[in-house]
């Protein structure tokens, strides 16, 4: 078993203190009590729940041989007091791992909307190259060849690079990534050195974190120091402004033609950047324009983003997960151009997030669908219907409003005529629906097709 002394700890991580110093030899690491194991260096992280510093001796008593504080506490063993115990996780990461991501091409995509479909056209871009290429994102991981549960849409910093020495050592020689600028502020990717990365766009979400559009562009913008290469959508503002401050950025818009000759299976003007991105960071590999080609082609959809849901029925369904204004008015958009009829929509907003965006997204469905049902999301800890009436805004009565999403999907399947397009946006491949009682089962797909087949 792999294993560094404490001093190699010290040496890298140089605190300000040492508290009972030793020459203790640490085999894992860690910062979850449930995951310690006998001889784990064990990170004491605030949160704002609760304080990992009152963990420690639960820690101890699970075998961990040394901790990494804040402040000291009163257990008998060695303690690293730092400023910033989760700031120290990743470099301590990355050391105990043997810096994986300097074995592994790592290729990460960043941005707003569309990470997830950049991410899969890549993977099977590597996949037709002959590569054995990881898969990290918020629906599916592969690890080594192999399935993995999914969790943070991009992992705390020791499960991530524990992941990539997975890869490496399983025989991986790439990975494909989503990085999230949450990820980034809060440390999770430092440590990791991307290959390529590549920016889609940049749009509103997330101000309930960052503050300002302009400190959430500033998350992505740090992500690119620790990137060889930059592949950059510059049809989007924040995408011009970021190719202007890396001049070695390699550029792609709507008409910049670097699918030209590939048959694009998916549906949508977006997808085609999406597809663009993927095929340029592809490019940065070293993969050949044929090669791409034949990826880009294999395959046939990405769950839960612009996914046709068919049983049968003489008007077309698509889940998707737009849960942005911009994504939203982008899915419509796309739905409108299939169409030949109308196009109906189910939608809501998530609770506990950004809520400035929520009239914007009841603008966005107003304009972009016939029909619109305005109905929960992931209500999460917030009141489903105080988060709608902020959905609504001025536009009180444009919107059916229904509370219950399954029945919300039902209204909309049973009013759909031929030639119609149905749209359930927000959850995409989502497995369970939030409340504030919990999680329920709940995957849009699922309930889309039952119905479906009541009908």
């Amino acid at each position: 078993m792999h294993s560094l002394t404490l001093r190699d700890f010290i040496i890298a991580l140089r605190p300000a203190e040492v508290v009972n110093e030793s020459q203790a030899e640490i085999r894992d690491v860690a910062y979850d009590t449930r995951t310690v194991q006998p001889g784990a260096l064990f990170f004491c992280l605030r949160g704002s729940q609760s304080d990992g510093h009152t963990l420690a001796p639960a820690a101890a008593a699970a075998g961990a041989t040394a901790l990494v504080v804040e402040e000291r506490v009163g257990v008998g063993l060695p303690q690293l007091v730092v400023p910033d115990s989760r700031a120290a996780m990743p470099p301590a990461a990355a050391l105990f791992f043997r810096e994986p991501t300097h074995e592994l091409d790592v290729a990460g995509v960043t941005g707003t909307n569309g990470k997830t479909t950049t991410a899969f056209l890549l993977h099977a871009i590597l996949e037709s190259a002959g590569r054995r290429a990881g898969l990290l994102t918020n629906i599916e991981r592969l690890v080594a060849g192999r399935e993995r549960p999914t969790g943070l849409n991009t992992p705390e910093a020791i499960d991530l690079q524990r992941l990539f020495r997975e890869m490496v050592d399983g025989g991986d020689d790439s990975c494909v990534m989503e990085a999230t600028s949450i990820a980034q502020v809060e440390g999770r990717l430092a440590g990791t050195h991307f290959a390529v990365l590549v920016f889609t766009n940049l749009t509103q979400d997330h101000l309930d974190y960052h503050g300002t559009m302009e400190g959430y562009y500033e998350a992505k913008r740090a992500l690119f120091e620790q990137a060889d290469a930059a592949v950059v959508n510059v049809g989007d503002e924040y995408g011009r402004r970021l190719a202007a401050e890396l001049p070695d950025a390699i550029t792609f818009d709507a008409g910049s033609g670097v699918l030209d000759g590939v048959d694009l299976k998916l549906r949508g003007a977006f997808n085609r950047l999406n597809a663009a991105g993927a095929a340029l960071a592809a490019r940065a590999l070293g993969v050949d324009d044929e090669t791409v080609k034949r990826g880009i082609e294999s395959v046939g959809g990405v769950p839960g983003r612009f996914e046709s849901i068919e049983e049968g029925q003489p008007f077309s369904v698509i889940v998707d997960y737009a849960h942005t204004p911009d994504s939203l008015a982008n899915v419509l958009r796309a739905a409108g151009e299939m169409a030949k009829g109308d196009v109906i929509a189910v939608f809501g907003a998530g609770g506990d997030r950004d809520r400035g965006k929520r009239p914007l997204m009841g603008a966005a469905a107003a304009e972009g669908a016939r029909f619109a049902i305005l109905t929960s999301d992931n209500p999460r800890s917030e009141d489903p219907e105080a988060i709608m009436r902020e959905v609504e805004g001025e536009r009180k009565n444009e919107f059916y409003v229904e509370v219950d999403r399954r029945t919300a999907i039902e209204r909309a399947l049973a009013m759909a005529r031929p030639g119609d397009v149905v749209v359930l946006a927000g959850r995409g491949a989502e497995p369970e629906q939030e409340l504030v009682t919990g999680k329920i089962p709940f995957d849009d797909r699922q309930v889309a097709r039952d119905i479906l087949r009541r009908l």
